[in-house]
């Protein structure tokens, strides 16, 4: 921390202090140059992907079944099962191919019964769900009821067979047999299912001296809304005696299996007691319970509905590839599975065989979570650390205020001219982030107008070292150095005040040395002042904070701040910025290189509504991001290049680099988009029968082209000149609660490969008013459709109930609701039924007003709205797929539409 270094300031000084200072130190020769400071920034650079590589990169040997034995983890008998169920192409809810894969898992299942240790009880079902409903509140599923029914899960259970009372304290492992259908799901999530196959293989070996039992859930239903966990949660007779919940998850494919969410410090500390390849980040966890990354695992039926303690792992590499064909098994890297089975195996035995770990489960719900909440992280991926959140708060504010009395009294002893440097310094910082933040932002506006897509960085994202890292590391200098001369100015007048006695070439060169230990001061600023608003926050990842502040304070204080409050200022020591960054790099550089990776690949589906971004914005997240970064990973090494006499020369290196990046993606050189890292692109058969309300019309039928990924569809249409495409935002179309903005239509042969027959109805049943209320009853038939999804205008309706036939799924009250609709998704098995019967009950002011206003108006809004989505290729759809460049993909998730959809819907004044 900062020491005496107001002292300059001070009127008193003693003649031999002077000294201390050689009066040709403005020499060049005791300038940095430019070879030192590029070699600092090599080395930094290099350090920090050495570290990304060996903390996410580095995975372990994957062993065969004769190296596993009969009790370890074989990742080439886990790969097995993920080939065979990759072979079924897309297996959704309610598919033939999902029913071959679940046939598939229970047979595996049953061999894994027959081969079982002698004294293990192993327990094997196929568990056929009613029809239920989900009404999570949080996150994604705000303004939202999700319906399912006839879905089918494997459910193993392995205990030891003379301990019944293990087969009451179970441990929940989970995963999910189904995809999204545009994707065979070798990450998310057939690596999973064939990972806990194995873990059931080898767990079946060792549970005869467990104290409590294993229960494996293979779900369905989980890429449509979570249903498949929801389902066993309120439904599965075993769910009462489960006390600890594992989710494996993907969020890309491959790579390190991380635990990204945990809820309790005595399990997270059994899991870094025995994981063999620890993986940890809490960042993640706060990233993800942000609400930044638009996405939800499993786990949070557990937490919420359930209330259990759990544990969430996902892989996080390449994370462009998710929901897309890309999803295969040429792009698991060898060792993935092995990673994660090794130590899940650790986890589950040591867990397993333990009484103490089941006793804190149990205790959990009775005592207040918060004080069982825990920061964790890995270094280098060798060791995990685990420390309670009321410790880490505790530390932090101890920290926090050594801090602060430290600056005080620094500041106290400099004086008036001490905090006028102090502010300068501070102001330095702002001035940092600012120009940081401007400079690659204006080159985020300026790509989609000069490069072939808006985002021409996703199949390489090096490229955003050159395209975004450069004008943020040249602005944040910039930035630096206006405060770096704004201090000089300030320093010079003092002084020229102070120190009348010195030469005009010596005072210079103090004036630069005292300038730049603010400028490196200022850091510890930076980072004291997050580390505040993260302890205040309870921000977990606040760990990171506290290691930059201390360690480069450490450093400084320890080599460069002296206890005489009247000696000159030296040049800093390049040994202070080497040894203060040691351990920040280590801890955290591997994580920002993550990150930032995970930022780049969520840019390929950020546009949830087709056309509903502005081009530039995807890049503008990138370049804030990285400039962000760039401002607190570089305050201290900028502020050695100061007083270097090859300014320009970096200035200009960085320039090259940048221009060099840029010329490589305007040219085409390097393709934003190849094979394996494609752009989203979904092709849709949309059949439109809204405001019809008689057989005697045809419904409007198209073929509907949009991307997730921001930019026009201009490069694809190259191939489908023949198509008789034209593209726009003159016609929006509303796939029910997320609406293509611009995209692409054709209605060439759209009039075949579906009937009439397929398309959905809303029929009014009853219409009614009474004591001022009104009550409106319509029958919701999906025809063949076992997957839709259902608008109901909140701004007309208050309320409103789903029944099928007798029995109600949907009750009255607690309807959140999100730009004025609430949704209701549905998705079942073949089995499911397809007719419903919707009762809504109107609000006051509509009940009065609505009828009058919609005979008046020219454009009555809907009351309802549905789309009804069928599993089918129509013939004009495979066509335009056949067509499509091989860099383009379509994406899937929960709300999107499969390749043959059906809207309809009742306008307000029915």
């Amino acid at each position: 921390m900062p020491r005496g270094q107001g002292s300059s300031m001070t009127t008193r000084e003693k003649p031999k202090v002077d000294q201390a200072v050689d009066p040709n130190e403005n020499n060049p020769k005791h300038r940095r140059g430019a070879y030192l400071l590029l070699g600092l920034l090599i080395i930094f650079l290099h350090g920090s992907w050495s570290v990304y590589r060996i903390q996410f990169g580095n995975l372990p040997l994957p062993l065969d079944a004769k190296q596993a034995g009969k009790r370890g983890f074989s990742e080439a008998s886990a790969l097995e099962h993920v080939k065979y169920l990759t072979s079924l192409g897309p297996h959704p809810v309610g598919s033939d191919s999902l029913d071959l894969a679940i046939q598939y898992v229970y047979a595996v299942a049953e061999k894994i019964k027959t081969t079982a240790h002698w004294e293990v009880d192993v327990q094997l079902e196929l568990f056929h769900t009613d029809i239920g409903a989900n009404r999570l509140s949080k996150g994604l599923f705000k303004g939202k009821t999700l319906l399912y029914s006839d879905l089918k899960h494997v459910l193993l259970r392995v205990v030891p067979k003379y301990m019944p009372e293990a087969e009451e304290n179970l441990i929940l492992v989970s995963s999910h047999i189904d995809t999204v259908s545009t994707t065979e799901g070798a990450g998310d999530c057939s690596s999973c299912v064939g990972v806990m196959l194995e873990l059931a293989r080898g767990v079946a070996q060792w549970a005869h001296t467990f104290k409590s039992g294993v229960l494996f859930l293979f779900n369905t239903g989980e890429e449509e809304g979570l249903d498949g966990a929801h389902s066993f949660i309120t439904q599965h007779h075993w769910r009462n005696s489960v006390r600890f919940a594992v989710d494996l998850e993907a969020m890309g494919i491959s790579g390190k299996s991380t635990l990204f969410q945990g809820t309790d410090y005595w399990a997270l500390e059994s899991f870094a007691a025995v994981a063999k390849y620890p993986s940890a980040q809490i960042a993640l966890q706060d990233v993800f319970r942000s609400g930044a990354i638009k996405s939800a695992t499993d786990f949070q039926i557990y937490q919420e509905v359930a209330g259990l303690p759990g544990l969430d792992f996902a892989y996080t590499d390449t994370t462009s590839v998710y929901h897309t064909k890309n999803d295969k098994m040429k792009l698991l890297k060898p060792g993935s599975l092995q990673h994660i089975g090794d130590n899940m195996l650790a986890f589950l035995l040591h867990s397993a065989a333990s009484p103490n770990f089941l006793k804190n489960a149990q205790q959990q719900k009775q005592e207040n979570t918060e004080q069982n909440k825990a920061v964790f992280f890995d270094i280098l991926g060798k060791y995990m650390v685990v420390y309670s959140q009321r410790l880490a708060t505790m530390f932090h504010n101890s920290i926090i205020l050594q801090s602060l009395l430290i600056w005080g009294t620094s500041l106290l002893m400099g004086g008036r001219s001490g905090l006028v440097s102090f502010g300068l310094s501070c102001l330095s910082i702002i001035l940092m982030l600012i120009f940081s933040i401007c400079l690659p932002v204006v080159v985020a506006f300026i790509l989609p107008h000069i490069c072939p897509f808006p985002v021409p960085y996703v199949a390489n994202p090096w490229l955003i070292i050159g395209l975004f890292g450069s004008p943020a590391l040249l602005g944040a200098f910039i930035g630096q150095h206006i405060g770096f001369n704004l201090l000089k100015r300030q320093l010079r007048c003092v002084y020229s005040r102070t120190k009348p006695g010195l030469t005009h070439n010596t005072r210079e060169y103090v004036i630069d040395l005292e300038a730049e230990r603010w400028i490196f001061k200022s850091g510890f600023v930076q980072w004291l002042i997050l580390l505040i608003l993260g302890t205040y926050f309870k921000v977990g990842s606040s760990y990171i904070a506290l290691i930059w502040l201390v360690s480069p304070a450490f450093a400084y204080g320890f080599l460069e701040a002296t206890l005489s409050p009247v000696r000159l200022p030296k040049q800093l020591k390049v040994v202070t910025l080497v040894l203060g960054m040691a351990a920040p790099v280590v801890s955290s550089a591997g994580l920002a290189v993550r990150m930032a990776d995970v930022i780049v690949g969520s840019v390929v589906r950020v546009d949830r509504n087709p056309g509903g971004l502005p081009d530039w914005l995807g890049n503008v997240i990138v370049a804030v991001a990285i400039a962000i970064v760039i401002c607190f990973m570089f305050v201290y090494l900028l502020s050695y290049v100061h007083i270097s006499g090859d300014k320009r020369t970096l200035g200009l290196l960085l320039c090259i680099f940048f221009g060099l990046s840029l010329a490589l993606v305007t040219s085409g050189i390097v393709p934003a988009f190849t094979g394996d890292v494609a752009r989203s692109v979904n092709v849709v058969h949309v059949v439109d029968a809204t405001g019809i309300d008689d057989g005697n019309r045809e419904p409007l039928s198209y073929i509907s082209l949009f991307s997730n990924t921001p930019g026009k569809l201009t490069k694809e249409l190259v191939d489908l000149g023949d198509e008789d495409f034209f593209c726009g935002r003159n016609m929006t179309t509303d796939f029910v609660t997320f609406t293509m903005k611009y995209g692409c239509w054709s209605y060439k042969d759209s009039s075949t490969g579906w009937s009439k027959s397929e398309v959905p109805m809303l029929r009014v049943e009853s219409d009614s008013v009474t004591d001022g209320a009104r009550q409106t009853v319509i029958l919701v038939d999906t025809k063949s459709s076992t997957r839709w999804s259902l608008g109901i205008n909140k701004q007309e309706i208050d309320d409103f109930t789903v029944q099928v036939d007798s029995e109600k799924l949907v009750l009255l009250g607690d309807k959140t609701e999100v730009d004025g609709w609430h949704t209701i998704q549905f998705a079942g098995g073949k089995n499911s039924p397809t007719k419903f019967q919707l009762t809504l009950y109107w609000s006051n002011s509509a009940t009065e007003t609505s009828r009058k206003e919609a005979k008046e108006a020219t454009d009555v809004p809907l009351l309802v709205k549905l789309r009804t989505d069928v599993n089918r290729v129509t013939p004009q759809v495979t066509n335009v797929l056949e067509k499509l460049p091989r860099w383009s993909t379509p994406f899937g998730k929960s709300t999107s539409p499969y390749t043959l959809a059906f809207l309809t819907g009742l306008r307000v004044n029915i």
